[in-house]
C-alpha cells in the first residue's frame, strides 16, 4: 500500500544526483558501504550514478574493477557474507549472463543455503532499457529476468524522489537488492530524459519501504500500471486522453520483489479495467504477472485487460525499427482506448 512519506522540497534533482546522495549519506554513516564497479571512480558511471563520490570517499570506497563481472560481483557477495555493505554495478543489465552463476546462484540463494548462518546485504545496480539506438545486447530491461528468482529484492525507481528513498532502503536491506535505474530517466547531458523524472527531492534521508506502489495520478475510468521509463509514457498518455474524457489511473509499482498487488487491486476495483504497461519482453513477464495477480482475487471487477510490452523480438539497433519495437505514449493511448471499448 502507498504510504505517508517525507513532504518533497522545492530543491530539484536529477535521477542520478537522487541517487549519489542516497550512496554518499550511507557510506559517511558506515564505513562497510562501498561502491565498485566498471567506472565508477575517475567517470563516475557511464550514467553518472557515482558522479563525485570518488573525490569524498577515494579508491578504497570508490573501487573501479577489470572488466570481469564473474570476478567482481563474485567479490561483492563475499565482502557482503563477511559482513560488509557492497554496491556493485553492473553496467547494463544486458551483461547479467557472464555472471549468471554469482547473480541467480549465490547472491540470490547463499542465505537459503547456509541455513541463514550468513546474510548477503549487498547492493547490485545496473542501466536498464532502450531508446537510444544502442541495440539488442545494451538495451533490455529484463525486469522479469531477476524478479522470477526467490531470493532477491526488485526496485525500479522512476523519479529522483524515489530514487533516493528507494537507495536509501536498498543499501540498508540485509537481503541482496537488485536496483534498476533507467538509463533515459537518469538525466544525463548526453541522454535529455524526458519531463518528469527530475523531482523535488528532500535534503534529509528518508526511506521509502519497498512493495510500496505509488498512484502517480488518480483516474476512474482505468488503471495503467507500470514502472521505469513507461511510468511518464502513461501519464503523458493519460493527459492527452483526457480530451476523449478517458480518465486514466497510473500506477507506479516502484519495487517488482516485494509487489504491492494491493494497491493495483484496489484501483482495478474501482475502474473495472486494466493496462499493463512494460519495456521487458510480453511473454512469461511483468504484464502477465500483474494481470494474473489481479484476475486470481479480483476476477468479477474485471471488465477488460489490455498488455502493453516489449514484443518477442531481439532490440533492433536502428531507431526507427527500435522505436517500432518499445512502447510508446501512442501505445498507451491505444490500449486505454481499447480497454473502454
Amino acid at each position: 500500500m502507498a504510504q505517508q512519506e517525507p513532504q518533497q522540497t522545492e530543491r530539484s534533482l536529477t535521477m542520478s544526483r537522487a541517487m549519489v546522495e542516497a550512496i554518499a549519506h550511507e557510506m559517511r554513516e558506515d564505513d562497510d558501504v562501498f561502491y565498485m564497479g566498471e567506472d565508477v571512480a575517475d567517470y563516475g558511471g557511464i550514467f553518472d550514478s557515482t558522479e563525485g563520490l570518488l573525490e569524498e570517499f577515494g579508491y578504497d570506497r570508490i573501487m573501479d574493477v577489470p572488466i570481469s563481472e564473474t570476478a567482481y560481483l563474485g567479490a561483492a557477495v563475499g565482502a557482503a557474507q563477511a559482513g560488509m555493505r557492497p554496491i556493485a554495478e553492473l553496467m547494463f543489465v544486458d551483461f547479467f549472463g557472464v555472471a549468471m552463476d554469482q547473480i541467480y546462484n549465490q547472491m540470490a540463494k547463499n542465505t537459503y543455503m547456509s541455513g541463514a548462518s550468513v546474510s548477503v546485504p549487498m547492493v547490485l545496480t545496473t542501466a536498464v532499457g532502450g531508446t537510444y539506438n544502442d541495440a539488442a545486447q545494451h538495451s533490455q530491461t529484463l525486469y522479469g529476468t531477476f524478479a522470477h528468482l526467490p531470493g532477491m529484492k526488485v526496485v525500479v525507481p522512476s523519479t529522483a524522489y524515489d530514487a533516493k528513498g528507494l537507495m536509501h532502503n536498498a543499501i540498508r536491506d540485509d537481503d541482496p537488492v537488485v536496483y534498476m535505474f533507467h538509463k533515459r530517466l537518469m538525466g544525463i547531458g548526453w541522454m535529455p530524459a524526458p519531463e518528469g523524472p527530475k523531482t523535488g527531492v528532500p535534503e534529509d534521508e528518508y526511506t521509502i519501504p519497498f512493495g510500496s506502489a505509488d498512484v502517480k495520478r488518480e483516474g476512474s475510468d482505468v488503471t495503467v500500471v507500470t514502472l521505469g521509463l513507461h511510468v511518464h509514457r502513461a501519464l503523458e498518455a493519460a493527459e492527452s486522453l483526457t480530451a476523449d474524457g478517458i480518465d486514466a489511473e497510473v500506477i507506479d509499482l516502484r519495487t517488482l520483489v516485494p509487489l504491492d498487488t494491493e494497491t493495483v487491486r484496489e484501483s482495478v476495483s474501482k475502474t473495472g479495467r486494466l493496462v499493463v504497461v512494460d519495456e521487458d519482453y510480453q511473454s512469461y513477464g511483468v504484464t502477465g504477472e500483474i494481470v494474473a495477480s489481479v484476475a486470481e482475487d479480483g476476477l468479477g471487477d474485471l471488465e477488460a485487460v489490455e498488455r502493453v510490452a516489449l514484443p518477442d523480438v531481439p532490440i533492433p539497433y536502428a531507431r526507427p525499427m527500435e522505436d517500432e519495437v518499445i512502447p510508446g505514449v501512442e501505445d498507451i493511448e491505444t490500449a486505454v482506448r481499447n480497454a473502454n471499448e
